[in-house]
């Protein structure tokens, strides 16, 4: 590609990745409650948990629902966030990025980056309460934090496959909800998944929040005695799932949402 092309469409994604952030940064309740949420969530059932099953089960409920929570919380706001692309179409937004000369694709990488940069405080405020409160080490933190930039701009690419179709973002939260509540337990994010029913275990290897989450605790349970009873799949097959997935789900969520434009 020329480089003069390739700096265009790269400037014409981190504008639009920027409006996504800045539309955060302005909106004070959304901000508060996003970065609040996750560690409520972690604060109170991670730590019943923990006091309840975590000494015959033999994990630290509390750092295994820190690390899910963490995956959870980052794929979850970058999928969901893409809804912005319905209430783009409903002002007639996305009409007028259609008509620009760039990539359709830079249009939808640019919503990934942008969600993605949405989701990251969430992310980095987690991390700050798993530092003061279960103290790991450097290295942990440092593979926890290039999990969360992988784990954000997959569930990005998640939210445009999902979402591309709809005509309406009351039907988009509807179905989003049904779509994403159930992989909560399907990837395990508040328990060990090591051993489940036949059903459930089909279920959750098809459910992309599992891969998110078992990344992130691959890296940071790594040559920790709890790592064979905790993470599912080596961290290098998460990742080799996790780019074949974006790559699938950008590809097709591209597409559907090109013709849903073009049929509107």
């Amino acid at each position: 590609m020329n480089p003069s092309v390739l700096l265009q469409e790269g400037n014409a994604a981190a504008a639009i990745a920027q409006r996504d952030l800045m539309k955060l940064l302005r909106d004070r309740p959304r901000l508060i409650t996003t970065l609040l949420f996750p560690l409520l969530f972690i604060g109170v059932l991670g730590g019943s948990l923990q006091t309840n099953l975590g000494h015959s089960a033999g994990v630290n409920f509390l750092t295994l629902t820190f690390t899910g929570v963490l995956a959870q919380t980052l794929f979850q706001s970058a999928s969901q966030g893409l809804i912005s692309l319905i209430n783009d179409r409903e002002n007639d937004f996305s009409q007028e990025m259609f008509v620009a000369p760039i990539s359709r694709y830079t249009i939808v990488v640019g919503k990934i980056l942008g969600e993605s940069l949405v989701a990251l405080p969430q992310g980095l405020t987690i991390l700050v309460f798993g530092a003061i409160f279960l103290r790991p080490d450097a290295v942990q933190l440092l593979m926890l934090m290039v999990a969360s930039v992988l784990v954000s701009l997959f569930g990005g690419a998640f939210g445009v496959l999902v979402l591309a179709n709809f005509a309406s973002q009351q039907t988009a939260n509807q179905v989003f909800s049904f779509v994403m509540i159930p992989q909560y337990f399907l990837a395990g994010v508040f328990y060990p998944i090591k051993t489940m029913p036949p059903g459930l275990n089909l279920l959750s290897i098809v459910s992309p929040m599992r891969y998110a989450v078992d990344l992130a605790r691959g890296l940071y349970y790594a040559g920790r005695p709890e790592y064979a009873r905790i993470v599912l799949e080596p961290p290098l097959v998460d990742l080799a799932v996790l780019i074949t997935l974006f790559t699938l789900f950008l590809v097709v969520g591209t597409a559907l949402f090109v013709r849903g434009e073009r049929f509107r």
